[in-house]
């Protein structure tokens, strides 16, 4: 019993870092700010974590844990046509940014942003996370390539990366003026090029910005 409250406390621990840390930052955030969102001691809290370092580092696994359970379920996989399913990714994603700020942009792009001078053991971490995901999407890229544009020079790998850059430089620009819209729009245009690449069809009401 007295361990199953354990893990309970350090799970609500978690959850509590990467909801402020998505809201403060690093830098901005205080082990006791972790511990007033989960309701729990700062003795509670180094009964779990050595350090705010190693919480960040448990908080972008975690993250990115239940990013991949997110994107596990996401209908852009029933897309039967590769290029069409990256197509469908770049709307699934378009889709989804919307709301708070805090809630819809990537944990991880922020701590490897943040750390990646002053914490290398947090931007490796973080880092790993977003180039797996790019990795995935690199797979679909593949299949793509082969199917419509064998002969690009190109590879699968940097059409990956290159998604995750957009993505990342999205959620940067769309804080930087507090308007969701402008990560929105530049999801489309993500959109947009991926049917260029592939020459794919683009409709009418998606071509409006």
């Amino acid at each position: 019993m007295a361990s199953e409250a354990a893990q309970g406390s350090k799970a609500k621990l978690l959850d509590a870092a990467v909801r402020v840390f998505r809201k403060k930052g690093y830098a901005g955030t205080r082990v006791e700010d972790i511990c007033e969102e989960a309701g729990l001691t700062k003795g509670s809290f180094f009964h779990h974590f050595k350090s705010k370092e190693e919480v960040a580092i448990a908080a972008a696994d975690l993250f990115s844990d239940r990013a991949d359970a997110f994107f596990a379920d996401a209908d852009y996989h029933r897309v039967s046509d590769p290029a069409d399913r990256l197509i469908a990714y770049a709307d699934f994603r378009k889709r989804h940014a919307a709301g708070a700020l805090a809630d819809f942009t990537c944990l991880l792009g922020m701590l490897t942003q943040e750390t990646y001078e002053t914490h290398p053991s947090i931007r490796d971490a973080a880092g790993k996370h977003i180039l797996e995901h790019a990795a995935a999407i690199a797979k679909d890229a593949a299949e793509a390539k082969a199917l419509h544009a064998p002969e690009a020079r190109w590879t699968p790998e940097s059409l990956g990366i290159f998604t995750q850059a957009v993505i990342q430089g999205a959620f940067i620009l769309a804080k930087s003026k507090g308007d969701e819209g402008i990560a929105q729009d530049c999801l489309e245009h993500l959109q947009r090029y991926l049917a260029l690449l592939f020459n794919r069809p683009f409709t009418e009401e998606e071509e409006t910005r």
